[in-house]
């Protein structure tokens, strides 16, 4: 799928502010409110924007240490990894997960409260999912 120059400036009004009336958009893009509407609603049936959030500041809920941890897994089965993938999930102070090519098999971003909290996490929660062979922590030093 190929974009126009209009659905650009869709994405990058809503990247600002999500919460912007359609009114304010088409006004923003230089477009009519209904077709405004009607380009948004399709970028959305298509999936090409397929959701809205939150950024919250996470220092301000306590969350003042950010890790990506790469973590090398012992067994690639179907479904050792749907497991692994379920494990993951449920994890709450796992930001997010990804799976890498290179040194490790997966690259998480966990939170957590300060440093103690975070080895706590990753001694008796993250080293205890059921097939993690190795993991490296990376710290974050400042978010830019």
């Amino acid at each position: 799928m190929s974009l126009s120059m209009t659905d650009i400036q869709i994405f990058q009004q809503l990247q600002q502010d999500a919460r912007i009336t359609n009114q304010h958009l088409a006004d923003e893009i230089g477009l009519s409110a209904s077709p405004t509407w009607r380009k948004v609603r399709k970028l959305e049936e298509d999936d090409v924007i397929h959701g809205y959030h939150t950024v919250f500041n996470r220092k301000k809920i306590g969350l003042n240490v950010m890790v990506f941890a790469r973590v090398t897994i012992d067994s690639h089965s179907e479904a050792e990894a749907r497991k692994f993938e379920q494990e993951v999930m449920a994890l709450d102070n796992v930001v997010s997960c990804y799976s890498i090519v290179g040194y490790a098999d997966f690259l998480f971003q966990v939170v957590a409260a300060d440093m103690v909290a975070y080895a706590d996490f990753a001694m008796s929660v993250i080293l205890r999912l059921s097939v993690i062979k190795e993991m490296q922590s990376m710290f974050v030093l400042k978010e830019i």
